[in-house]
This record gives C-alpha cells, sequence and structure tokens, in this order.
C-alpha cells in the first residue's frame, strides 16, 4: 500500500511543469520595509504547488534597477538557456522582474510562460493582443515608477545639502561616518588625505603635468578604495572638487559644509588656475544658438554637426572635421528638421490606441495602488508596535526597573526609528497619488512632442528632442536615432501598429507587437 502510494506520488511528481522563482527589492531599506526577500519566496512557493508546477531553481536579488545592467536577467536567461526543458517562471510582480524595455525584450525573445501572482496574470506565447499590450504599458509604468523614486531621492539629497552637510558618497580622502544626531557626514580617511594634500600643493605649483601628479600620487602610496592605481582621470576629477576645502558644489549651488577642510579656499582657487591655463583653448565657443547644435554625431567619423550661417541668412550643418577631411556635405537645417519631425511622428497614436493605453494605465494603477497600500498598512503596524513599546519603557522608568539614563538612549534610537517610519509612510502615500498621474503627463508628451516640436523656437526645439531622442547621428544625407526609455517603447508599439492596420494584418485587434521586436 505505502509502495503504491509513493509510486503515484512520484509520477505525479514527474508530471509537473519545471518552473523557475523570481524576486527582487530595489533597496535594503525596502527590504526591510516589509517586502523583503523571504516573504516573495514564501508567496511563490505557495503558488506553485497546487499549478503542478516543480521550482528547479530560484532567483532572488537585492538589486537596483537603475544601476547599469541587470545581473539578475543575465543571470536567469543564462539559466534557461542551458536548461530548455525549463519555459515556466513564477514572479510577485511587473516590477519584480523587469523595469525597463530591454530586459523585457530579452525574455520576450524566450518564448517563455510567466505567472504573475499578485496581478493574477499568466503572460505567454498565446496570450491575447491586448493582455500583450497592457502589460507592455505596465512595463512602461514601472519604468517611470523608479525614475519617480530617483527624483524622490535627489529631492532627500538637496534637503540634506541645505542643511550644510554633504549628502553623498565620500570623495577619495574622506569617509562616511555618522555624526551627531543620527545623520552621515564625511570625515578625513586618514590612510589618504594626506597625499590628497599632497596633490594640491604640487598641482598649485604649476610645474607638473597631471600624468606626473598622478605618478607622484601613486609613489606616496595613494590608491582607491578597491586597492587599484588611481587613473589620471580621476586625479584631474580630484583636483577639480571642492569639497576638500570643506564647502562643496551640489545641483548647481555651492555650500559651506559642515565637514573638515583637508585644503584652504586660496590653494584650491591657485590650482583651478593652474587647470583654466593649461586647457584654455582646447574647446570652441559658438557665436549662434542652432536648433540642432551639439546634438548630431557625423555617422563618418563620430565628430559633432555644428551650424553655420551662409550668404547671412542660410544655415547648413556640417562635421567639425576635428579628426581630418570628412565626406559628408554641408546639409540645410530645413532638412535636418524635416527629418526630427518624421521621428516624432512615430509618437502621435491613433483613438484605438490610446483607448488601449488608457485601460492599461488603469490596470497599472490599481496594482501599484495595491501595492502601496500594503506597504502602507506594515509599516503602519511597524509603527504601533513602535508606540507599544515606547509606552512601555516609560512606565519601567516611572517604577525604576530601568535607569533614566538608558530610557533617554532608548527613547533616542525609537524616535528616529519613528521619523523613519512616518517618512516611509508619507512616501507610499504621495507616490500613491502621484503614480497615474506622471504616465499621464508621460503620455500627453508623446502625443503631442510632433506638434510642439513644429511650433517652438530652436532652444525649446533642441530641448524637446533631447529630452525623447538619443544618439543623434547622420550620415550619407540621412539621420538615425534612438528613442529614450519610455518613448521607445511607445514609438516601437506604434509604428508596428499602424503599420499592420495600414495592411490590413489586424482590423479587429493589437497585432502580436508585444513579442520579436
Amino acid at each position: 500500500m505505502n509502495f503504491t502510494s509513493r509510486s503515484s506520488k512520484q509520477a505525479a511528481t514527474s508530471q509537473m511543469r519545471e518552473c523557475i522563482l523570481v524576486g527582487r527589492v530595489s533597496s535594503r531599506k525596502q527590504d526591510e520595509e516589509g517586502f523583503s526577500i523571504p516573504s516573495q519566496q514564501k508567496l511563490l512557493r505557495g503558488y506553485t504547488d497546487p499549478r503542478g508546477l516543480k521550482v528547479v531553481s530560484e532567483f532572488f536579488y537585492v538589486e537596483s534597477s537603475k544601476r547599469g545592467g541587470n545581473k539578475g536577467i543575465t543571470e536567469i536567461t543564462k539559466f534557461l538557456t542551458t536548461h530548455p526543458s525549463v519555459s515556466t517562471l513564477v514572479v510577485e510582480k511587473t516590477d519584480r522582474l523587469y523595469r525597463n524595455l530591454k530586459d523585457y525584450v530579452t525574455l520576450d525573445e524566450m518564448n517563455l510562460e510567466i505567472h504573475f501572482v499578485k496581478e493574477n496574470f499568466i503572460l505567454s506565447k498565446d496570450s491575447k493582443s491586448s493582455e500583450k499590450f497592457m502589460h507592455g504599458i505596465k512595463v512602461l509604468m514601472a519604468k517611470n515608477y523608479i525614475d519617480n523614486l530617483s527624483e524622490e531621492t535627489k529631492k532627500g539629497l538637496l534637503e540634506k545639502a541645505e542643511e550644510n552637510i554633504y549628502p553623498s558618497y565620500a570623495p577619495l580622502g574622506y569617509t562616511n561616518v555618522e555624526a551627531e544626531g543620527g545623520k552621515k557626514n564625511i570625515a578625513p580617511d586618514l590612510d589618504r588625505a594626506q597625499v590628497i594634500i599632497l596633490m594640491f600643493e604640487w598641482g598649485a605649483t604649476g610645474k607638473y603635468s597631471l600624468k606626473e601628479i598622478t605618478k607622484k600620487a601613486y609613489g606616496e602610496g595613494l590608491r582607491s578604495r578597491n586597492g587599484n592605481p588611481v587613473s589620471k582621470s580621476n586625479v584631474h576629477k580630484i583636483l577639480r572638487k571642492r569639497t576638500y576645502t570643506g564647502d562643496f558644489d551640489w545641483n548647481g549651488k555651492t555650500y559651506r559644509g559642515t565637514h573638515q577642510p583637508l585644503i584652504s579656499r586660496e590653494l584650491f582657487e591657485r590650482v583651478q588656475t593652474v587647470l583654466d591655463g593649461r586647457f584654455e583653448g582646447r574647446h570652441r565657443k559658438f557665436k549662434h544658438d542652432f536648433a540642432f547644435s551639439r546634438l548630431i554625431e557625423c555617422g563618418h567619423c563620430g565628430c559633432s554637426l555644428v551650424g553655420e550661417i551662409k550668404k547671412g541668412r542660410y544655415i547648413y550643418y556640417h562635421c567639425t572635421g576635428y579628426k581630418g577631411k570628412c565626406p559628408e556635405p554641408y546639409t540645410r537645417e530645413e532638412v535636418l528638421e524635416e527629418k526630427f519631425g518624421q521621428l516624432l511622428e512615430d509618437l502621435v497614436f491613433d483613438e484605438e490606441v490610446i483607448a488601449w493605453i488608457t485601460e492599461a494605465l488603469r490596470q497599472s494603477h490599481a496594482d501599484e495602488k495595491r501595492y502601496r497600500n500594503e506597504a502602507v498598512a506594515k509599516l503602519q503596524k511597524e509603527y504601533d508596535q513602535l508606540v507599544e513599546r515606547m509606552d512601555k519603557a516609560y512606565e519601567d522608568k516611572l517604577d525604576g526597573v530601568i535607569g533614566p539614563a538608558h530610557y533617554e538612549r532608548l527613547t533616542q534610537k525609537w524616535n528616529a526609528e519613528q521619523r523613519r517610519l512616518l517618512a516611509a509612510i508619507e512616501h507610499h502615500q504621495q507616490a500613491n497619488q502621484s503614480y497615474l498621474g506622471h504616465g499621464v503627463k508621460i503620455l500627453e508628451l508623446a502625443q503631442h512632442a510632433h506638434s510642439l516640436y513644429l511650433t517652438r523656437t530652436a532652444r525649446e526645439k533642441r530641448q524637446l528632442l533631447d529630452f525623447v531622442l538619443s544618439n543623434s547621428t547622420w550620415k550619407h544625407s540621412e539621420l538615425t536615432a534612438e528613442f529614450r526609455q519610455p518613448f521607445d517603447m511607445l514609438a516601437v508599439t506604434n509604428t508596428t501598429w499602424k503599420a499592420e492596420k495600414a495592411a490590413g494584418v489586424s482590423p479587429n485587434g493589437l497585432s502580436e507587437i508585444w513579442l520579436r521586436r
């Protein structure tokens, strides 16, 4: 009897489809706020067994999607490539898997079946076109969400700078420390500070080139934090950094810092005078503010295209020719203007696509709001527990169980924790309100980019193009450019939809536009 039962169980197990689990938190702080990797693991493992899915591997990361590359996606795709029997992936929700178009396309090309547990959605090659479209919009919104997080982080750093506290990672010669009141600041790094001082003194004499200063600093034992030699370019950055005077530059403004200076302001200015004299004349200044200045590279040699006025009124663009004679002929500004306009037309949607996008935004906002509400509930629970702990400690103080000094240390620690929790709650509540608004603004800008472009001044056109496009090149009288995220996704979707609609491929709904790019 036991043998039969075990055989049946083994047979059932052998028929289960193999899958992998994927999870991620963007930061240690998010991990501490209740959305930890263990909680994701528990949710996903509880999901697989009842659905006949056998977990063969797990991929969980603490990884910011703002940093270059995505180690998680790279490891996942490598595993799937070497294990062709695995074609199912289980993840909590969209932004735990990917938050940019590149990751999305990478996994999409593998024809996987992806289960998004909290969104109650399964994406596969058999999914409807509308489902793929809406999922793609969620990827776009997730990208927009992390950009918004970045803005919030920058805001917090600016607030710190306004208090005259250096807000970022300590430059070489300093180290990050926790100052009075629990706030982080920087202090001299005893192993490197003296060499930094010597570098400024050498630089102020005007006798040494950057290469020579770099070599002398190496001889004095200067190394980077990972033990490597400090490069000449980094030496130049150090000599340009005001932070060593006790002041610091942040967001275009100079602040009088509270950290200990390594050099005097006078020494710093002498070094800047030497450096400015050494590098003057290398940069060419342009008299006129042309619409496409500093936007386009020559496709032949990589130099910039610059504008020039001919016959007093006609504007032509040509390669600077800094790397030698270039075969690209002069081009009228009107030609470039028309080419850029044609690119922006890729972002003009028809009413049918607008309807799809609106529905996808609504669903994406509902998913994010549910996530935010869960976050606030967990944080509020922590806050309430902290209040109970503080009340009990106060009673213990009155009863003489703990002394006044111990009580003071505890309350300082708990007050700091309360402020952190309240700030996190406020952040989630604000994000709840702004999430949909940010998505709408992106789509409005995309939809009206072409009409705005046609009516703006040269300077405004350049700003708009620089915001929407990147890597613009001109070669053989043809313009090529890439849309920045998230406009790239919108452009790919829209152009494919227009082409297939014109060809009559899918008159009753969107085609397979979220498959291979």
